[in-house]
């Protein structure tokens, strides 16, 4: 393997519908061909797609010296010209159009050098797009927590049954963003931009509509519940008769999506309930470095 020095970004926009939108976002994404989108998540019901863009920190500067936070910045850009916050619903939380931005490294980058990254397209979101803007991990000087800031939002409480249905209802935001104004649009909402290691996300459908039981669940198998360390949980409706359990993998080495999947099966049948094949939300960390190396052909 090469000595790169790769960082990734995943960027999880509100929205999954409206094609010409997700179109207008790639098309200007393309525009950086030296980060470009390696994953695309769709999701019909969440009604959310995430991308995965990489670049290689060593690269002899170009035209744009910094094309993966270039690329970023285009896509929301984008975001927010092609969808209104305030139309918005789905069964996933979300707190703006651009709802989350987080930097890994992967092979022999940093993670100071992705929160370096994290931390200059945060004060450009906050001060030219006017949009509140949260840091979080390696990107915040105290080292503040992505679920922590989440919770001081509203991020966790469903507004609409299980749905999350249209733009902020306050102008101000509760807490102080570090980049941005204090008031939020209904139109946009406010985004979270962070920098952390590696992070694994694994859904396991349960097949119930029991969101009481399967809230139980998820909170058994989540480090916060007593269940597994550093696994992270939300119980989400995912169609008509599929709740999911949507789990954050913070270490992923140590606590993987077999032993996520074992441990729900296990509590949903003390709850008398069947439960599906889970699945990961992107590739893996070699499967998004090699896809990398091909699309640049290297």
């Amino acid at each position: 393997m090469l000595k790169l020095a790769l960082a990734c970004c995943k960027v999880y926009i509100s929205e999954s519908r409206n094609k010409a939108a997700l179109e207008s976002i790639e098309k200007a994404a393309k525009l950086f061909p030296q980060a470009p989108i390696v994953n695309k998540f769709e999701d019909a019901a969440y009604n959310r797609v995430g991308y995965t863009l990489v670049t290689d920190l060593s690269l002899k500067p170009s035209s744009d010296s910094r094309p993966l936070e270039s690329a970023v910045l285009a896509m929301v850009k984008a975001a927010f010209e092609a969808i209104d916050f305030g139309q918005h619903s789905g069964s996933h939380p979300r707190l703006g159009v651009v709802d989350h931005i987080c930097f890994h490294p992967l092979a022999h980058a940093s993670v100071d050098q992705a929160a370096g990254i994290a931390q200059s397209l945060a004060a450009v979101v906050g001060s030219s797009l006017q949009v509140p803007t949260f840091l979080y991990g390696a990107a915040h000087e105290q080292g503040r927590t992505l679920d922590s800031i989440r919770r001081e939002l509203g991020y966790f409480k469903p507004n609409f049954g299980n749905q999350w249905s249209g733009g902020p209802k306050a102008e101000f935001v509760p807490t102080k963003p570090d980049e941005g104004p204090a008031e939020a649009t209904r139109a946009k909402g406010v985004v979270v931009i962070g920098a952390t290691r590696w992070v694994d996300n694994y859904n396991v459908p349960v097949l119930s509509t029991d969101i009481a039981a399967v809230r139980r669940i998820a909170k058994r198998v989540s480090g916060r519940g007593g269940g597994l360390d550093s696994v992270q949980t939300m119980a989400l409706a995912h169609g008509d008769d599929v709740i999911e359990v949507a789990c954050n993998l913070l270490e992923p080495s140590k606590v993987g999506g077999e032993r996520v999947q074992q441990e729900v099966e296990r509590l949903a049948e003390e709850e008398g309930i069947a439960v599906g094949k889970g699945y990961y939300t992107d590739f893996s960390q070699d499967k998004i470095i090699d896809t990398y190396l091909k699309l640049t052909s290297r």
